[in-house]
Formats: C-alpha cells, structure tokens, sequence
C-alpha cells in the first residue's frame, strides 16, 4: 500500500467510526429546558425554585422587575439561603436576566452570576435603531468594539453576554443578529434567540438558527400570537406558548437538532401587565409550562 493510498484508507477508517457517534448524538438529542423566573410574577423565590423542576427544568433563568422579583429576593433573603433553596431542590442559576442594566454595567452581576456556578447574562442590544444594510453592519461592528472591555471580564468569569434580538432596539433583526456572531468570532458574547420579536415564518427562523448555530445560548420557545402589549383575554394573551399560537415549531425543532443545539431552550411569554404570573397561581403556571413542553417533545419526537 502506497501512502496516499494509505492515508485515503486511514480517513476513510476514522470517518466510519466517528458516523456512529454523530448518529447516536442526532438520536439522543433533547432540549436543555430552562425556566425563566418571571413567567411566576412576583411569586416568591422559593416556590418558584420548588416548582422548577416539576417544569422538567434543572436550569433557572432569574429576572429582575419589572418582569419578576426574584433577583431582588436574591439579595433580601441572602445568597447562602438561595444556595440551600437550590441545593434542596437539585436546581442550578444558570442565567441572570438583566435589561435593566444594559450590557455596559453588568461587572458586579458577573460576579454574583459565577458565585452561583452560572454561564449566561441576558441582555438588550444597545444603539440606533432602524437602520439597515451597510449602516447597520458598521453599528453592530461598533456595538461590539464598545462591548469588548467588558466581554474581557465576562470571560474571567466563565460568563458569555447574550444579546437578545429585542424590538426597538439595535439587535432585532435576522442581519443584525448575523453580524453580531460575525463580529463577536471567540469572544464570550452570545445571542438570546426570541421568535417572538421575528416575522413569523418557520422557514426564515430555522434559517436563522442554522447561520447562528451555537452562537445562541438561550433559545426562548416563544410566538407572537396576539402580542404582549396590551389587555386582552387570557386564552389570547396564552398564544404566545408552543402549541397554543399557529407558529409551527417543528421546523424550527428540526433546525436546533440539525445544528446539535447545546444551549438552553427556555419556554416563554409575557403577561400584561408586566410583574404577574402569567396564570393566577404557581400551579397553573407550571401546568401550562409542562403543555407547551409536551407540544415541544412531540414535535421533536416525530422529526
């Protein structure tokens, strides 16, 4: 055997062996479900610690107001209790939720976020909003320039910064949130995927999360139905949830699996007014989670 042939032989060889693995993980591929504090309101932090699990979340997301007051609780009832409320109840703070903060002053939350064994800040985009092609790009390029000083810290702290592609602000659109990956490269910077805040077309969604790939570090299982901005009767304010608007996620389950999606898939809307528990008591609101989760796992299930 000469060594070209050799070396053909011996990459076909490795190539056979590792098909195995990639098949195996495209079969055991499942969501890293994680549960996003406000959908509870300003229910106490303890129940909604207690209750994450009956979710099928190992993971919790906890959110500030207006949204929630569990970040606030944090600080009111100390960090040990927090990590015994945890610890008794096998959950782990893996994300902060900060809008409030914007992504220039979130030093001491990186901080407080690595106590507690957490890799991700969630947070807005910052900047001009409107703009679009060359004019864009050259914002979000210097968005984050502007971010580099304090990605540098979030790296310390084994922490990566998702920007969410949130309405009205700089980071909304399919083109700015492929520059922000394009730009961020190794950087510890990341994208919090909301379908909420994009045209609802599958086809443009699980386009955009096969571009984005892994760069999205929490992708919030969330449709637009009848909006969240203003009074409107339960079961329509509800079509925000997987199962219960028309937005088909199957394609968009389908993009995730293909991508071998690692990060978190948090199951979300938003009630109004802001700061209640989307259903009137923390059972039902976990009833509700565990609905549109069993949506998720059949669609999932059937691709």
């Amino acid at each position: 055997m000469n060594r070209r042939t050799f070396f053909q032989c011996s990459a076909a060889a490795a190539a056979s062996l590792a098909l195995p693995r990639l098949q195996a993980a495209a079969l055991t591929f499942k969501l890293n479900y994680l549960l996003g504090s406000a959908m509870y309101g300003n229910l106490p932090l303890a129940t909604v610690i207690e209750e994450t699990p009956k979710t099928g979340a190992q993971f919790l997301d906890v959110w500030p107001r207006r949204h929630g007051t569990q970040r606030e609780q944090m600080d009111e009832i100390g960090h040990e209790k927090v990590v015994e409320l945890l610890a008794k109840h096998g959950v782990k703070l893996a994300v902060s939720t900060r809008y409030d903060l914007g992504p220039l002053k979130l030093q001491d939350e990186m901080a407080i976020v690595k106590k507690f064994g957490g890799s991700v800040i969630v947070t807005g985009g910052v900047g001009p909003v409107g703009l679009a092609g060359s004019e864009l790009k050259k914002a979000v390029q210097e968005f984050v320039e502007k971010l580099k000083p304090h990605l540098a810290k979030a790296g310390e702290c084994g922490i990566t910064i998702a920007i969410e592609n949130h309405g009205k602000n700089l980071i909304d659109s399919p083109d700015s949130l492929r520059w922000l990956a394009e730009f961020g490269k190794d950087l510890p910077l990341g994208i919090e995927l909301a379908p909420y805040h994009l045209e609802q077309e599958t086809t443009l969604i699980a386009g955009l999360i096969k571009d984005l790939g892994n760069r999205i570090k929490v992708f919030c299982a969330w449709q637009h139905g009848h909006g969240c901005m203003k009074p409107m009767p339960k079961e329509e304010e509800l079509l925000q949830m997987p199962g219960r608007g028309t937005l088909d996620f199957t394609p968009i389950l389908a993009a995730l699996k293909a991508v071998h999606y690692t990060g978190f898939t948090e199951i979300f809307m938003h009630p109004t007014p802001r700061g209640i528990p989307i259903l009137p008591t923390a059972g039902e609101v976990t009833t509700e989670i565990n609905c549109a989760r069993k949506y998720l796992e059949d669609r999932l299930a059937a691709i």
